[in-house]
Protein backbone atom coordinates (compact mmCIF):
# COMPACT_ATOMS: atom_id res chain seq x y z
CA UNK A 1 0.00 0.00 0.00
CA UNK A 2 1.03 3.37 -0.79
CA UNK A 3 0.64 6.40 2.34
CA UNK A 4 1.78 10.22 2.75
CA UNK A 5 4.19 10.94 5.68
CA UNK A 6 4.39 14.54 5.39
CA UNK A 7 5.77 15.38 1.88
CA UNK A 8 6.89 11.98 1.15
CA UNK A 9 5.32 8.91 -0.30
CA UNK A 10 5.92 5.88 1.51
CA UNK A 11 5.20 2.70 0.22
CA UNK A 12 4.75 -0.65 2.86
CA UNK A 13 5.33 -4.53 1.31
CA UNK A 14 3.65 -6.92 3.54
CA UNK A 15 3.77 -9.63 0.88
CA UNK A 16 6.53 -12.45 -0.25
CA UNK A 17 6.20 -11.52 -3.93
CA UNK A 18 6.14 -7.65 -3.32
CA UNK A 19 9.20 -8.21 -1.01
CA UNK A 20 10.93 -10.01 -3.58
CA UNK A 21 10.32 -7.45 -6.19
CA UNK A 22 11.61 -4.76 -4.28
CA UNK A 23 14.65 -7.14 -2.70
CA UNK A 24 15.08 -8.99 -5.55
CA UNK A 25 14.22 -8.32 -8.69
CA UNK A 26 14.48 -4.09 -8.36
CA UNK A 27 16.93 -4.39 -5.74
CA UNK A 28 19.77 -1.47 -7.41
CA UNK A 29 16.92 0.66 -7.28
CA UNK A 30 16.28 -0.05 -3.44
CA UNK A 31 19.34 -0.10 -2.24
CA UNK A 32 19.51 3.53 -1.02
CA UNK A 33 18.50 4.71 2.63
CA UNK A 34 16.61 7.82 3.21
CA UNK A 35 17.65 10.57 4.84
CA UNK A 36 16.25 10.81 8.29
CA UNK A 37 17.21 12.09 11.44
CA UNK A 38 18.82 9.55 13.06
CA UNK A 39 21.34 8.74 10.67
CA UNK A 40 22.87 11.67 10.82
CA UNK A 41 22.81 12.44 14.47
CA UNK A 42 23.05 9.06 15.50
CA UNK A 43 25.48 7.36 13.12
CA UNK A 44 27.53 9.83 12.50
CA UNK A 45 26.37 11.86 9.43
CA UNK A 46 25.17 8.36 7.49
CA UNK A 47 28.88 7.01 8.25
CA UNK A 48 27.81 3.63 9.21
CA UNK A 49 26.55 0.34 7.13
CA UNK A 50 22.97 0.54 8.62
CA UNK A 51 22.14 4.53 7.44
CA UNK A 52 24.80 5.34 4.85
CA UNK A 53 23.31 6.04 1.05
CA UNK A 54 23.82 3.89 -1.86
CA UNK A 55 27.01 4.96 -3.33
CA UNK A 56 30.95 4.31 -3.36
CA UNK A 57 31.28 4.76 0.12
CA UNK A 58 28.64 2.31 1.16
CA UNK A 59 29.94 0.11 -1.51
CA UNK A 60 33.55 0.09 0.42
CA UNK A 61 32.28 -0.35 3.75
CA UNK A 62 30.34 -3.58 2.04
CA UNK A 63 33.65 -4.58 1.36
CA UNK A 64 35.42 -4.14 4.41
CA UNK A 65 32.74 -5.54 6.23
CA UNK A 66 32.24 -8.68 4.25
CA UNK A 67 36.02 -9.14 3.29
CA UNK A 68 37.83 -7.85 6.40
CA UNK A 69 35.65 -8.08 9.49
CA UNK A 70 32.88 -10.37 9.09
CA UNK A 71 34.63 -13.18 6.84
CA UNK A 72 34.28 -16.38 7.73
CA UNK A 73 38.19 -16.93 8.85
CA UNK A 74 37.77 -13.78 11.31
CA UNK A 75 34.33 -15.07 12.77
CA UNK A 76 35.72 -18.18 13.47
CA UNK A 77 39.09 -16.57 14.96
CA UNK A 78 36.94 -15.63 17.07
CA UNK A 79 34.93 -18.65 18.23
CA UNK A 80 37.30 -18.27 21.50
CA UNK A 81 35.86 -15.43 23.32
CA UNK A 82 32.52 -16.47 22.42
CA UNK A 83 33.30 -19.95 24.07
CA UNK A 84 34.67 -17.79 27.28
CA UNK A 85 31.31 -15.60 27.63
CA UNK A 86 29.14 -18.67 27.01
CA UNK A 87 31.06 -19.86 30.03
CA UNK A 88 30.70 -16.66 32.26
CA UNK A 89 27.19 -16.62 31.62
CA UNK A 90 26.56 -19.97 32.54
CA UNK A 91 28.72 -19.41 35.73
CA UNK A 92 26.09 -16.69 36.58
CA UNK A 93 23.01 -18.15 35.80
CA UNK A 94 24.71 -21.60 37.36
CA UNK A 95 25.10 -18.78 41.27
CA UNK A 96 21.57 -17.40 40.59
CA UNK A 97 20.18 -21.69 41.05
CA UNK A 98 16.68 -21.63 42.17
CA UNK A 99 16.46 -17.60 42.28
CA UNK A 100 13.76 -15.57 39.84
CA UNK A 101 15.66 -13.84 37.62
CA UNK A 102 15.35 -11.62 34.99
CA UNK A 103 17.01 -13.26 31.79
CA UNK A 104 16.90 -10.35 29.66
CA UNK A 105 19.79 -8.49 31.90
CA UNK A 106 21.74 -11.70 32.12
CA UNK A 107 21.75 -11.67 27.65
CA UNK A 108 22.33 -8.35 27.21
CA UNK A 109 25.50 -8.22 29.23
CA UNK A 110 26.59 -11.55 27.82
CA UNK A 111 26.37 -10.28 23.70
CA UNK A 112 27.12 -6.55 24.56
CA UNK A 113 30.27 -8.24 26.06
CA UNK A 114 31.17 -10.98 23.15
CA UNK A 115 30.39 -8.40 20.61
CA UNK A 116 32.85 -5.42 22.34
CA UNK A 117 35.45 -8.13 22.35
CA UNK A 118 35.05 -9.40 19.04
CA UNK A 119 35.27 -5.76 17.91
CA UNK A 120 37.11 -4.02 20.11
CA UNK A 121 39.66 -6.41 21.58
CA UNK A 122 38.08 -5.34 25.17
CA UNK A 123 35.32 -5.48 26.93
CA UNK A 124 36.03 -1.58 27.50
CA UNK A 125 32.86 -1.40 30.44
CA UNK A 126 33.06 -2.22 34.07
CA UNK A 127 30.54 -4.07 36.16
CA UNK A 128 32.15 -3.05 39.62
CA UNK A 129 34.11 -0.51 41.21
CA UNK A 130 36.85 -3.27 41.91
CA UNK A 131 37.57 -3.44 38.18
CA UNK A 132 37.12 0.03 37.04
CA UNK A 133 39.64 1.73 34.66
CA UNK A 134 39.46 5.41 33.20
CA UNK A 135 39.60 3.78 29.53
CA UNK A 136 36.04 1.94 30.62
CA UNK A 137 32.36 2.82 30.86
CA UNK A 138 29.89 1.37 33.31
CA UNK A 139 28.04 -1.83 31.69
CA UNK A 140 25.27 -0.23 32.43
CA UNK A 141 25.65 3.30 30.77
CA UNK A 142 27.04 0.96 27.84
CA UNK A 143 23.57 -1.03 27.56
CA UNK A 144 21.66 2.64 27.62
CA UNK A 145 23.50 4.18 25.28
CA UNK A 146 22.67 1.15 23.15
CA UNK A 147 19.00 1.29 23.96
CA UNK A 148 19.33 4.51 23.33
CA UNK A 149 20.28 4.30 19.89
CA UNK A 150 17.84 1.51 18.97
CA UNK A 151 14.76 3.72 20.24
CA UNK A 152 15.87 6.37 18.59
CA UNK A 153 16.71 4.71 15.46
CA UNK A 154 12.84 3.48 15.36
CA UNK A 155 10.97 6.92 16.39
CA UNK A 156 8.65 8.67 14.42
CA UNK A 157 10.43 12.45 13.67
CA UNK A 158 7.85 15.12 12.55
CA UNK A 159 10.78 17.17 10.70
CA UNK A 160 11.70 14.03 8.59
CA UNK A 161 8.54 13.61 6.92
CA UNK A 162 7.60 17.87 7.42
CA UNK A 163 10.96 19.60 6.51
CA UNK A 164 10.12 22.98 7.10
CA UNK A 165 9.19 22.16 10.87
CA UNK A 166 12.26 20.36 11.19
CA UNK A 167 14.19 23.37 12.91
CA UNK A 168 11.73 23.06 16.08
CA UNK A 169 12.76 19.40 17.08
CA UNK A 170 8.83 19.27 18.57
CA UNK A 171 9.58 16.26 19.59
CA UNK A 172 13.24 16.39 21.08
CA UNK A 173 14.48 13.33 19.31
CA UNK A 174 16.82 15.58 17.92
CA UNK A 175 18.52 16.48 21.31
CA UNK A 176 18.31 13.56 22.71
CA UNK A 177 20.12 12.41 19.53
CA UNK A 178 22.87 14.87 19.82
CA UNK A 179 23.67 13.75 23.31
CA UNK A 180 23.64 10.23 22.67
CA UNK A 181 26.48 11.09 19.94
CA UNK A 182 28.69 12.98 22.33
CA UNK A 183 28.59 9.63 24.35
CA UNK A 184 29.32 7.29 21.62
CA UNK A 185 32.08 9.64 20.33
CA UNK A 186 33.31 9.89 24.16
CA UNK A 187 33.40 6.21 24.18
CA UNK A 188 34.81 5.45 20.85
CA UNK A 189 37.55 8.70 21.34
CA UNK A 190 38.91 6.05 24.22
CA UNK A 191 38.85 2.74 21.84
CA UNK A 192 40.17 4.72 19.38
CA UNK A 193 43.28 6.37 21.57
CA UNK A 194 43.84 2.83 23.30
CA UNK A 195 44.58 1.53 20.00
CA UNK A 196 46.80 4.01 18.45
CA UNK A 197 48.95 3.73 21.73
CA UNK A 198 49.34 -0.33 21.32
CA UNK A 199 50.22 0.12 17.92
CA UNK A 200 52.86 2.93 18.54
CA UNK A 201 54.25 1.00 21.05
CA UNK A 202 54.34 -2.22 18.88
CA UNK A 203 55.12 -0.16 15.63
CA UNK A 204 57.07 -2.69 13.25
CA UNK A 205 55.51 -5.47 14.73
CA UNK A 206 52.54 -4.37 15.05
CA UNK A 207 49.81 -6.99 13.63
CA UNK A 208 46.09 -5.95 13.75
CA UNK A 209 44.89 -7.98 16.32
CA UNK A 210 40.67 -7.16 16.02
CA UNK A 211 38.22 -4.61 13.70
CA UNK A 212 39.86 -1.52 15.27
CA UNK A 213 43.03 -2.26 14.79
CA UNK A 214 41.82 -3.65 10.98
CA UNK A 215 39.98 -0.35 10.54
CA UNK A 216 42.95 2.08 11.62
CA UNK A 217 45.02 0.29 8.87
CA UNK A 218 42.65 0.82 6.54
CA UNK A 219 42.08 4.20 7.42
CA UNK A 220 45.50 5.00 6.55
CA UNK A 221 45.57 3.01 3.30
CA UNK A 222 45.87 5.70 0.12
CA UNK A 223 44.42 3.14 -2.08
CA UNK A 224 41.21 3.18 -0.68
CA UNK A 225 38.54 4.13 -3.04
CA UNK A 226 37.13 6.42 -0.85
CA UNK A 227 39.30 8.03 2.07
CA UNK A 228 38.16 6.90 5.85
CA UNK A 229 37.85 9.76 7.65
CA UNK A 230 36.86 9.63 11.91
CA UNK A 231 33.79 9.69 10.98
CA UNK A 232 34.16 6.69 9.08
CA UNK A 233 36.04 4.84 11.35
CA UNK A 234 33.47 5.27 13.96
CA UNK A 235 30.68 4.58 12.04
CA UNK A 236 31.86 1.58 11.30
CA UNK A 237 32.62 0.41 14.58
CA UNK A 238 29.37 1.56 16.19
CA UNK A 239 27.20 -1.08 13.59
CA UNK A 240 28.14 -4.52 14.92
CA UNK A 241 28.24 -3.03 18.75
CA UNK A 242 24.73 -1.40 18.20
CA UNK A 243 23.44 -4.23 15.55
CA UNK A 244 24.71 -7.07 17.85
CA UNK A 245 24.15 -6.58 21.02
CA UNK A 246 20.71 -6.38 21.17
CA UNK A 247 19.22 -7.84 18.02
CA UNK A 248 21.06 -11.59 19.76
CA UNK A 249 19.25 -10.59 22.93
CA UNK A 250 16.10 -9.67 21.89
CA UNK A 251 15.68 -13.47 19.64
CA UNK A 252 16.75 -15.65 22.65
CA UNK A 253 14.52 -13.61 25.52
CA UNK A 254 11.91 -14.63 22.90
CA UNK A 255 12.61 -17.93 22.70
CA UNK A 256 12.88 -18.73 25.88
CA UNK A 257 9.49 -16.88 26.95
CA UNK A 258 7.55 -19.53 23.76
CA UNK A 259 9.44 -22.45 25.37
CA UNK A 260 8.20 -21.74 28.78
CA UNK A 261 4.99 -21.23 27.32
CA UNK A 262 4.64 -24.03 26.22
CA UNK A 263 6.63 -26.90 28.11
CA UNK A 264 6.25 -29.74 26.15
CA UNK A 265 8.56 -27.75 23.45
CA UNK A 266 11.40 -27.74 25.68
CA UNK A 267 11.13 -31.20 27.12
CA UNK A 268 11.72 -31.99 22.90
CA UNK A 269 14.65 -29.68 22.45
CA UNK A 270 16.51 -31.17 25.90
CA UNK A 271 15.55 -34.53 25.13
CA UNK A 272 17.85 -33.59 21.48
CA UNK A 273 20.32 -32.28 23.48
CA UNK A 274 20.89 -35.28 25.48
CA UNK A 275 20.60 -37.93 22.90
CA UNK A 276 23.26 -35.79 20.72
CA UNK A 277 25.26 -34.15 22.99
CA UNK A 278 24.63 -36.52 26.48
CA UNK A 279 25.17 -34.68 30.03
CA UNK A 280 28.96 -35.07 30.06
CA UNK A 281 30.11 -31.69 28.12
CA UNK A 282 28.53 -28.39 26.74
CA UNK A 283 27.04 -27.77 23.34
CA UNK A 284 30.19 -26.65 20.73
CA UNK A 285 29.67 -24.18 17.60
CA UNK A 286 30.55 -27.08 15.41
CA UNK A 287 27.41 -29.58 17.51
CA UNK A 288 24.97 -26.99 15.75
CA UNK A 289 24.18 -28.82 12.07
CA UNK A 290 23.50 -31.53 14.80
CA UNK A 291 20.60 -30.08 16.40
CA UNK A 292 17.64 -30.14 14.01
CA UNK A 293 15.40 -29.04 16.95
CA UNK A 294 17.36 -26.25 17.98
CA UNK A 295 18.01 -25.06 14.88
CA UNK A 296 13.96 -25.23 13.94
CA UNK A 297 13.09 -23.43 17.69
CA UNK A 298 15.49 -20.57 16.37
CA UNK A 299 13.54 -20.20 12.63
CA UNK A 300 10.33 -19.97 14.66
CA UNK A 301 11.26 -17.58 17.20
CA UNK A 302 12.63 -15.64 13.91
CA UNK A 303 9.08 -16.26 12.18
CA UNK A 304 6.85 -15.28 14.75
CA UNK A 305 9.48 -12.75 16.30
CA UNK A 306 11.41 -11.38 13.78
CA UNK A 307 13.97 -8.55 15.45
CA UNK A 308 12.97 -5.81 13.32
CA UNK A 309 9.32 -5.68 12.52
CA UNK A 310 9.73 -3.54 9.78
CA UNK A 311 13.31 -3.93 7.87
CA UNK A 312 15.56 -0.95 7.84
CA UNK A 313 13.76 1.58 5.08
CA UNK A 314 14.91 1.45 1.59
CA UNK A 315 14.67 4.64 -1.05
CA UNK A 316 14.07 4.47 -4.51
CA UNK A 317 16.87 6.39 -6.78
CA UNK A 318 14.84 5.95 -9.60
CA UNK A 319 11.32 5.83 -11.34
CA UNK A 320 10.17 2.65 -11.58
CA UNK A 321 6.75 0.08 -12.16
CA UNK A 322 6.41 -2.83 -9.66
CA UNK A 323 3.60 -5.23 -10.47
CA UNK A 324 1.72 -2.82 -12.83
CA UNK A 325 2.30 0.21 -10.22
CA UNK A 326 4.11 3.22 -10.61
CA UNK A 327 6.70 3.85 -7.80
CA UNK A 328 8.55 7.56 -8.09
CA UNK A 329 12.00 8.13 -7.16
CA UNK A 330 12.26 9.04 -3.71
CA UNK A 331 9.72 7.12 -2.31
CA UNK A 332 10.81 5.08 1.36
CA UNK A 333 9.70 1.52 1.34
CA UNK A 334 8.94 -0.38 4.35
CA UNK A 335 8.95 -3.94 4.00
CA UNK A 336 6.82 -5.58 6.75
CA UNK A 337 9.05 -8.99 7.63
CA UNK A 338 6.04 -9.88 10.79
CA UNK A 339 3.32 -9.85 8.16
CA UNK A 340 5.55 -11.85 5.99
CA UNK A 341 6.30 -14.65 8.36
CA UNK A 342 2.58 -14.71 9.21
CA UNK A 343 0.96 -14.77 5.17
CA UNK A 344 -1.80 -17.20 5.44
CA UNK A 345 -0.73 -18.58 2.09
CA UNK A 346 3.05 -19.79 3.22
CA UNK A 347 2.54 -20.43 6.67
CA UNK A 348 -0.56 -23.07 8.30
CA UNK A 349 -1.52 -21.70 11.84
CA UNK A 350 0.70 -18.90 11.53
CA UNK A 351 -0.03 -17.43 14.56
CA UNK A 352 0.84 -20.49 16.50
CA UNK A 353 4.34 -21.38 17.59
CA UNK A 354 5.47 -24.65 16.15
CA UNK A 355 9.43 -25.36 15.67
CA UNK A 356 7.90 -28.66 13.83
CA UNK A 357 7.16 -26.60 11.08
CA UNK A 358 10.50 -26.66 9.81
CA UNK A 359 11.03 -30.18 9.38
CA UNK A 360 11.54 -31.08 5.55
CA UNK A 361 11.73 -27.89 4.44
CA UNK A 362 14.26 -26.21 2.65
CA UNK A 363 13.51 -23.13 4.39
CA UNK A 364 16.36 -20.73 5.55
CA UNK A 365 16.31 -17.04 7.07
CA UNK A 366 19.46 -15.98 4.82
CA UNK A 367 17.12 -14.07 2.33
CA UNK A 368 16.83 -16.44 -0.29
CA UNK A 369 13.16 -17.31 1.19
CA UNK A 370 10.88 -13.91 1.31
CA UNK A 371 8.15 -15.85 3.54
CA UNK A 372 10.95 -15.94 5.93
CA UNK A 373 13.17 -12.44 6.15
CA UNK A 374 14.99 -11.61 9.73
CA UNK A 375 17.22 -10.11 8.17
CA UNK A 376 16.37 -8.85 5.01
CA UNK A 377 17.57 -9.80 1.65
CA UNK A 378 19.80 -8.23 -1.39
CA UNK A 379 22.40 -5.48 -1.13
CA UNK A 380 21.46 -4.50 2.30
CA UNK A 381 20.93 -7.44 3.79
CA UNK A 382 22.86 -7.42 7.39
CA UNK A 383 25.85 -8.59 6.91
CA UNK A 384 26.51 -10.09 10.53
CA UNK A 385 23.97 -12.46 9.98
CA UNK A 386 26.55 -15.38 10.56
CA UNK A 387 27.69 -14.27 13.55
CA UNK A 388 24.27 -13.73 14.61
CA UNK A 389 23.10 -16.84 13.87
CA UNK A 390 25.94 -18.60 15.51
CA UNK A 391 25.84 -16.75 18.86
CA UNK A 392 22.05 -17.45 18.83
CA UNK A 393 21.98 -20.94 18.11
CA UNK A 394 24.98 -22.15 20.42
CA UNK A 395 23.52 -19.78 23.75
CA UNK A 396 20.41 -20.96 23.33
CA UNK A 397 21.15 -24.64 22.95
CA UNK A 398 23.53 -24.49 25.94
CA UNK A 399 21.33 -22.72 27.63
CA UNK A 400 18.57 -25.38 27.33
CA UNK A 401 21.37 -27.93 27.73
CA UNK A 402 22.68 -26.96 31.09
CA UNK A 403 19.68 -25.97 33.02
CA UNK A 404 16.10 -26.87 33.93
CA UNK A 405 13.90 -24.00 33.21
CA UNK A 406 10.96 -22.89 34.97
CA UNK A 407 8.42 -19.95 35.86
CA UNK A 408 7.89 -18.51 39.51
CA UNK A 409 5.90 -20.46 41.38
CA UNK A 410 2.85 -18.00 41.36
CA UNK A 411 3.00 -18.09 37.07
CA UNK A 412 1.17 -20.68 35.22
CA UNK A 413 2.53 -21.25 31.30
CA UNK A 414 -0.89 -19.60 29.42
CA UNK A 415 -0.12 -16.59 31.72
CA UNK A 416 3.37 -15.71 30.36
CA UNK A 417 3.24 -12.06 29.13
CA UNK A 418 3.95 -11.95 25.05
CA UNK A 419 3.21 -8.45 23.92
CA UNK A 420 5.28 -6.19 22.01
CA UNK A 421 7.44 -3.46 22.41
CA UNK A 422 7.68 -2.03 19.07
CA UNK A 423 10.68 0.18 17.79
CA UNK A 424 13.87 -0.44 15.67
CA UNK A 425 13.64 -3.51 17.23
CA UNK A 426 10.57 -5.42 18.99
CA UNK A 427 11.26 -6.97 22.39
CA UNK A 428 9.13 -8.27 25.22
CA UNK A 429 6.95 -5.44 27.34
CA UNK A 430 7.91 -7.29 30.05
CA UNK A 431 10.79 -9.19 30.71
CA UNK A 432 10.43 -12.96 31.21
CA UNK A 433 11.34 -14.10 34.70
CA UNK A 434 12.69 -17.29 35.09
CA UNK A 435 14.19 -19.99 37.58
CA UNK A 436 16.64 -22.00 36.73
CA UNK A 437 18.43 -25.31 38.00
CA UNK A 438 21.86 -26.87 37.00
CA UNK A 439 21.23 -30.35 34.95
CA UNK A 440 24.20 -31.60 34.31
CA UNK A 441 27.23 -32.68 36.42
CA UNK A 442 28.54 -30.14 38.94
CA UNK A 443 32.17 -29.89 37.76
CA UNK A 444 30.93 -28.68 34.48
CA UNK A 445 29.64 -25.45 35.64
CA UNK A 446 33.55 -24.73 37.83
Amino acid sequence: MQLKFGSFPIVVVSSPEMAKEILQTNDHNFASRPALAAGKYTSYNFSNMSWAPNGPYWRQARRIYLKELLSQKRIDSYEYIRTEERRALISRLYALSGKETVIREELVRFTLTNITRMTLGGKYFYVSESDRSFSKVKLEELKEMVDDWFLLNGVFIIGDWIPWLNFLDLQGYVKRMKALNKKFNRFHDIVIADHKAKREAGKDNFVAKDMVDVVLQLADDPNLEVKLKIDGVKGLLQDPIVGGTDTSAIAMEWAISELLKQPQLLRKATEELDRVIGRDRWVEEEDIPNLPYIGAIVKETLRVHPVGTLLAPHLSTEDCKIAGYDILKGTTVFVNAWSLGRDPRYWEAPEKFLPERFFGKNIDVTGHHFELLPFGSGRRMCPGYRLGLMLVHSTLANLLHGFSWKLPDNVKPEDVEMEEEFGLTTHKKIPIVAVVEPRLSAHLYV
